[in-house]
Order: C-alpha cells, then structure tokens, then sequence
C-alpha cells in the first residue's frame, strides 16, 4: 500500500495546521485575487477564537456588505472539529444514575464510559475504549447492572467487566484469540443464571463472512471460558432481551438478502434449567405473506412483550404479543416512525417508567420528533413539551427519564425529565450532557432550518429538505449576487438527515454560503413507501432528488445557479460522485468515503451490507451503469476526495480509483487520505481538515470568493 501510493503522491513536508499522517501535498497559504473587497482576514492566532462582538452584531451600524463565501465568522473549523463529540449508548445503574458512552475527538476519538455525578467521572481507564465493530458500525458497546458495566473493549474486541467506584483495571471476560477478530455486542445481564447474554460476531475464519450467534458469558468465577451459544443458524441477530419474571429471550434476526428494515422476524425461546434456550416459537415476521420488520423487543414489568413492527400501515408502531392466544395487537397507530433502521446495535426508542405499565416514546412526522407517555392500561396518551425537537434514545427510571436530543438552537444533548405523579407533565427538564456546552456564544450566527417540499421529476411527488440560509450579524451579501449552495447527500441510504444543530453546517452558513440537506427518497422518517422509493433506483432517485431540490432553490431565488456544489459522506458520497458522473445541475463536489464502483463495494464489503445493494441497484447492468468509476469521461467538474485508510465499508481502493481517473482526464481533483480511519472521520484534526480543505477547494474553483480564514489548500491536481 506505502508503495503504490507513493507513485501518486509527491511527499512534501505537511503544513502546521495539517494532521503529520496525511498523505497530500501543500500548497503556500491560499490567497485568491479578485476585484471585490472582502472583510479583514482572521489571523492564526485568532482563527478559532469568537470574533468581538461588532457594532451589527449588537444593533447598531448595518452589516458590512461582502461577497458571500468571504464572511468572517468565529465558528471556526477548530471550533466544529472540538464540538464533534459523539454518543455511543445510555443506560442506568443501581442506584438510577445516568451512564453513557461519549465519543472525544480530543483523545483520537476515544470511547469513554461515563457515570453522571456532581461532576461526571470516566468509568473505564484511559487505556480502555467502550467500542464494538460487531457489524463494523458496532453500537450495544455496554450494559450496567448495579454497580458492574460489560464493556467491549476497543483495542482487542474482548468484553471486560469494570464495577463503579471500585479500583483496579477491568477483568476480562472473553477469551484472548491474538486478534480482534471476535465482537460482542447489545448485551445484557440475565437475572436467571448470573450470566451476559450478547450477539457475537467471530471474524476469525472469514472477515467477509463471519457467524453471527447470541450467546452467554460466564459472570462468576474468575476463569475466562468460551461463550456458550444459546442460537444461531441464521445470517444475523439482534435484541436479546429477557424476561425479568421467567425464564424467557426474545430476539430479533434476519437473513440475506434482506436489510433488518426490509424484512425481519421476532423470536421467543424459554430457557431449560441448564439455561439453554428451547421452545422457541416465531412471534411475528415468519408469515411469507405479510411484510413486515420487527424490531426492539422489551419485557414490561408485567412480563408481556411490547415490540415495534411496521405492519400493514408501513409505519413502525408500537404492538404487544398476547401469548395465550398468540395475537398481535396494535398498542398505538400512528401515520409516524416509532424507531429508525437498525444500523447500529442498542436502540431504545421508548422505555417503561419504573414497574408501572407506563410507556415512554418518541416518534418522528413530518419531519419532528414528538414525546409522549402512553398509560398501557387506559390506552391514553399524553405528549410531553420539551425544548428538545429532535429525539432518540431513551432509558427511564420511576418518574423520570433520560433522553438523548436536539433542536435547531441545541445541539446533541442528554436530558433529565421528571414527571408528575400520575406522568402526564413535565415538572423538570435539565440538561446532563451536551456534545457542544460551548455553542451558546455563538447563538447570534445561527442560520434555522426552514422544512423545504419540493417536486420530484416524478409529476406530482413531493421529497423534503431542510434549507439553511446564510447567516452572520457582521455581514450581509453584495446587492447584485445570491449565495451560492452546498447540498448535503445524507449517508446510509436509508437513513434519515433532521433539523438540528450542527456546527459543521452553521460554519458554511455564517461565512455566507446557503445550505441544504435532502431527504431524498429512500429516507426514513416517513414510513416505508416512502423508504422503498429507492429500491432497484439507487443513484437515479436520490441523485434526482438532490438535482431537483438544488433546481428548485435556484429557480426560488434563494441561490445561484453558477455556484452550486455538492458534498456527502458514504452512501451520500456515492449519491455525490453519481450527481457528478450523470447531471450537469453542479459546479463541484466532495466525498468523504464515498462509494465510486457498486460491483467492487459488493465484492469488498462486509457482510451486514454484503446483500444490501443489490436490492437497491438490481441487476448487472445497473451495477456497471450506476458506477461512476465507469464513466469518468462523464464528469465535467472538480472533484476533492476524502478516505480513511482503515475503511473496511467503503474500501480505500474506490476513492483512489476515481482519483487516478479523473487526474488522467485532466479534471482538477485531489485526493486526502487519513492513517488511522475508519469508515467516519473520528480524530479532531481530521475533521477540522476536511472541512477547511473542502471550503478551499469549493472557494478556489467555483467560489468566486477568497475565504475569511487562513488555510493552507492542498495542490490540486490539474489545476496547481
């Protein structure tokens, strides 16, 4: 690999503000001549400061008049790479206190366990990292019974076990196989047998195709012993969970071709007195005739079995299983999404309050997330009012509950909500964890998301976007010019891109970019008809969408049509080089790890996504004709690429492929490869790089503007 990459980068010294690892070469410090004026430039030394509070900002002169793209702002690429912190679960101890797993661009992007106190402790030693890359994109890192949590361990993959408060290094629980070849994931205690019972994915005779099992592990006794299994056979598991008043196990599994969000079934098995699992019968799922995807079983107090399916109505609700006669029964309907796709482990979407029969839940409708409490006997329902317009993951205690959220002017935060004694209202709502506790210094730069429905090429569709305006109290837009526009292609596919604070996007806004993120079809959030738009049409709906948004934004008047780029991450990569290799509608494009040829993503990746394509493409010829490796004569505008080099979802190959062709094509095009990163940038200089080297890029070939900010641009292939 250091071989071959050599014959297509020039080493050349790095500059300061550049991550020592990377592989690009740098250019002097980039200064773009142009006639207009532009506003004083930040230096260095105060680049990742806020900028003193101006006369406009505080109501008095008017706002200086500058070309957008060229407005100094104090949202600084330091400043969004620093608020890049990440959660990785939730989950309460003994004594009802909030653990969680947070992610610390700082520390390399670290995976730390943390117990909320007076002031929040680390958990786990500075050695240990809380990370499972079971399924490559991992989640379930953790559980906490009492005082002890089981953890994955980043480094060797082994699960360890860690009890609060008490010194000493945590002891392993798995066996030591020399390689990290072996995951454990979604997990939980079981109360019946004194053991740990989790989905394990064993790599080690096949990388590509691993067995995937649920099993337990031993808890007493200081002898590490293999896992025992409990069930497999199938391509892929999910949600252990048992019953707390008998000896029972529901879980979830699937199997190739289908997604986890395509087609699912949920199992119940009742342990024999050795603790194997028997008598297990399909709860729901196994009917050929009825299509449906399962998901997130839980136990009520009471011992029945509440799960969410997105039967009939296409929609994920809320069911419960009558076990004496073997009904399902709708808990409540609703035209909303009561969960997202299961692409990580561990999501917990609603939670009973204590050992009432008290449900607590989120959903999501048109865009917003809604709170609620459900009374399971009474069947009333009472929606809670919080500031938080954005919602997931939930775990709950008697009268209160944590909850992770946002919203336009909040940013990913943990919550505490206390209820009132019959749990219909609100009586507290305090904030335990915030990825950013910084961000309200910035407040008056904020631009808001405005919901955009906008016409498909398909007459009479509609697809959804959120459009940021630019916005900056310091500056306004020249009179004779409009912004230009960064889209956003949202990875996953299926997946879903919502309205709330992200500082990544207010650091294109406040410099005076306009900015939109597309709900294409394929989304979530929406319900399944929605969802299957892009089965068999991947690269053609989504592409269309993003096209036709960027169109319809230029023909409101809002942008410029001569300055429209877009960008994405992973699957929103590919959605990004297609837009490029197909249509005209844009002047440039960056991806971040983003997919160039679909038949060798589908030869080269790993086994959850193995199958996924193929319902989104469809046959051979779609696979070559929807690959925009193969027509690199097609594209007719720059091109930045960015790749982590441990990227076992997208394979580095694909980016550097599409960087050899467009280069012999004589396109401008470059090409930044990160040591060290997987598939999603987690290391602090890393992501600071990539968003100023994609401001730069985006300035220099079609920006018209010379950024406020001192960068140092790397060369550019075909046009340095």
């Amino acid at each position: 690999m250091a071989t071959r990459l050599a014959t297509i980068f020039s080493p050349a010294r790095s500059p300061a503000s550049a991550p020592a690892h990377l592989l690009h070469r740098a250019l002097p410090r980039f200064r773009h001549r142009r006639a207009r004026p532009s506003p004083p430039r930040m230096s260095s030394s105060s680049a990742a400061s806020p900028a003193p509070p101006s006369a406009a900002a505080a109501g008095g002169d008017k706002p200086a008049a500058a070309p957008y793209g060229s407005w100094r702002s104090p949202i600084t690429a330091d400043v969004v790479s620093g608020a890049e912190r990440r959660l990785g679960g939730i989950a309460l101890d003994g004594d009802g206190r909030l653990l969680w797993i947070e992610g610390r661009p700082e520390e390399k992007g670290r995976m730390v366990i943390v117990k909320e106190e007076d002031r929040p402790v680390d958990v786990i030693p500075q050695e240990f990292a809380a990370r499972t890359l079971a399924q490559e994109y991992g989640g379930g890192a953790f559980a906490v019974d009492k005082s002890v949590v089981v953890f994955s361990n980043y480094k060797d993959q082994r699960l360890y076990k860690q009890t609060i408060g008490i010194a000493g290094p945590p002891v392993p629980l798995t066996p030591d196989y020399g390689a990290p070849d072996v995951s454990y994931a979604d997990g939980v205690f079981d109360p019946h047998f004194g053991r740990y019972v989790t989905v394990v994915e064993d790599r080690r005779k096949s990388s590509l195709n691993p067995t995937t099992t649920i099993a337990a592990i031993n808890l007493s006794g200081d002898d590490v012993c293999e896992p025992k299994e409990l069930i497999g056979g199938n391509d892929f598991y999910a949600f252990p969970r048992i019953d707390q008043n008998k000896r029972r196990m529901a879980w979830i599994e699937w199997s190739h071709p289908n997604m986890p969000w395509d087609k699912s079934e949920l199992w119940v098995g009742h342990f024999s007195e050795s603790g194997d699992l028997l008598k297990r019968v399909c709860v729901t799922g196994g009917n050929p005739l009825v299509v449906e995807s399962p998901t997130e079983p839980k136990w009520s107090p009471k011992g029945e079995l509440f799960f969410v399916t997105d039967r009939g109505s296409g929609f994920w609700n809320i069911y419960k299983w009558v076990e004496q006669t073997n009904e399902i029964v709708p808990v409540y309907a609703l035209d909303a999404e009561f969960t997202r796709p299961l692409w990580v482990f561990g999501i917990s979407s609603y939670d009973f309050l204590g050992n009432s029969n008290h449900i607590i839940f989120s959903y999501r409708q048109q865009g917003r997330s809604y709170l609620g409490v459900l009374d399971c006997d009474s069947h009333s329902v009472s929606l809670l009012d919080i500031p938080f317009s954005d919602l997931s993951n939930v775990v709950a205690g008697d009268d209160y509950f944590y909850i992770e959220g946002a919203s336009a002017s909040i940013p990913l935060s943990i919550a505490k909500v206390t209820l009132n004694e019959s749990k219909t209202k609100v009586i507290n709502f305090s904030t335990v964890w915030s990825s950013s506790p910084d961000v309200l210094q910035y407040k008056p730069f904020f631009s808001k998301p405005e919901i955009v429905e906008f016409p498909t090429s398909i007459p009479g569709q509609k697809a959804y976007a959120y459009f940021y305006s630019p916005s900056n109290p310091n500056f306004q837009g020249l009179p004779d010019e409009k912004p230009p526009l960064l889209v956003k292609t949202h990875g996953g596919p299926t997946a879903e891109t919502r309205a709330v604070l992200d500082l990544s996007v207010q650091y294109w806004t406040s410099r005076g970019w306009a900015y939109v993120d597309v709900n294409y079809g394929g989304s979530t959030g929406y319900g399944r008809e929605y969802r299957e738009r892009l089965l068999e049409k991947w690269g053609i709906v989504d592409v269309d969408d993003c096209c036709s948004c960027a169109r319809f934004l230029v023909e409101s008047g809002k942008v410029d049509g001569q300055r429209l780029c877009i960008t994405g991450r992973s699957a929103g990569g590919y959605t990004t080089l297609a837009a490029l290799a197909f249509r005209d509608t844009f002047k440039a494009g960056a991806s971040l790890y983003g997919i160039g040829d679909l038949t060798l993503l589908r030869v080269e990746t790993h086994k959850f996504e193995s199958h996924y394509i193929d319902n989104l493409v469809g046959n051979e010829k779609a696979y070559y004709e929807r690959s925009p490796i193969n027509f690199v004569n097609q594209f007719t505008c720059p091109v930045i690429l960015f790749q982590g080099l441990e990227d076992k979802v997208v394979p580095p190959d694909q980016a550097q492929k599409i960087y050899k062709a467009l280069k012999e094509k004589g396109l401008p095009v470059a090409l930044v490869e990160y040591e060290g990163e997987q598939h999603g940038f987690r290391k602090a200089e890393n992501i600071k790089f990539t968003l100023e080297q994609q401001m730069v890029f985006f300035a220099r070939l079609v920006g018209k503007f010379e950024v406020a900010d001192e960068i140092t641009p790397i060369k550019i292939e075909n046009f340095d």
